[in-house]
């Protein structure tokens, strides 16, 4: 299922990310994409596959009947052992409610592109590469230059217990991950990694219900009033409501107005403030939150059902 939503998906901020993720969790069977044409779509085929291997063959070596696919298949067999597993749905729904058991503070934080570009300033991209890549960024929260976004995102990376990550091998996405990680002294291994499209998957795989059950439930975000009907709907106890959070600057605000509300889990979908705020939630109250994402709009609007 992962694997079609990464066909699907290309490029765009966590509306793009979730929207693939959710067309490719209901398809019925897989199709095909159409292959594009042309002369840049082959040369670009060609110097992304067959060029390689050409460029490594000796000169005077040839490697018949044998596809790039068969190739990439067993190199990746001699790379196994440094495969790095990420945390599935089921072990984060796990890790969840003992936490909720237990009274425990835990935090789910997602990283899409927007949360990489913008860690991404002026230490891997410069100003001017983050505006062109990032032109989506005002809509999920952040006007550029924000290096003071930048340096409270790396801080909540660090101090989360739970970090999504994207699995699509993409420019701005997991290539990009891993060189913020460089940039700035974060050592993956020590951290607790799992999917971005976690929040998705824990939905698709019916484990939600299972989480929210007999808790006190927070929803955050632009979308928090549907949501909360939703919830409610389905027998869920909705205690409170914060809305809107309208971006970086609007953090400390949301924050004091979550503290002042009864609840054991929030959910919060608020671009890329909602990293911050879940993982502040848990360092600073205690409690556990999932930065939930384009879920909410999903479930608001019934494109998706609980």
């Amino acid at each position: 299922m992962l694997e079609q939503a990464a066909a699907s998906f290309n490029e765009g901020f966590d509306t793009g990310y979730d929207e693939a993720m959710m067309r490719s969790q209901h398809s019925v069977p897989e199709t095909k994409v159409k292959p594009s044409s042309g002369e840049g779509y082959a040369k670009g085929l060609y110097d992304g596959g067959e060029g390689i291997v050409d460029s490594i063959l000796p000169e005077l070596e040839v490697l018949p009947e044998i596809s790039v696919r068969q190739i990439i298949e067993e190199g990746m067999k001699q790379l196994s052992s440094q495969y790095y597993r990420l945390m599935s749905a089921a072990e984060v729904a796990g890790r969840i409610n003992e936490a909720l058991d237990s009274s425990s503070p835990l935090s789910v934080i997602r990283l899409g592109d927007g949360e990489l570009l913008t860690l991404a300033q002026e230490m891997v991209l410069n100003e001017d590469e983050v505006r062109k890549e990032g032109h989506f960024l005002s809509y999920a929260g952040v006007c550029l230059p924000d290096l003071k976004a930048r340096d409270m995102l790396a801080v909540s990376v660090r101090n989360a217990d739970i970090v999504g990550i994207p699995k699509l091998r993409l420019s701005n996405f997991q290539p990009l991950c891993f060189s913020v990680f460089k940039a700035h002294g974060i050592d993956y291994r020590k951290l607790q990694l799992t999917l971005s499209t976690v929040n998705y998957a824990l939905h698709l795989e019916g484990l939600l219900p299972g989480i929210l059950a007999g808790r006190r439930v927070l929803v955050v975000g632009n979308s928090a009033h549907g949501l909360s009907r939703v919830l409610s709907d389905r027998g869920i106890k909705v205690t409170g409501t914060v809305a809107p959070v309208e971006g970086m600057h609007d953090i400390p605000r949301t924050m004091d107005e979550i503290r002042g509300r009864p609840f054991d889990i929030a959910l919060v979908g608020a671009g890329i403030p909602a990293v911050i705020i879940t993982e502040r939630i848990a360092s600073e109250l205690g409690k556990v939150a999932i930065d939930f994402g384009h879920l909410a709009d999903s479930l608001s609007s019934g494109e998706s059902t609980l």
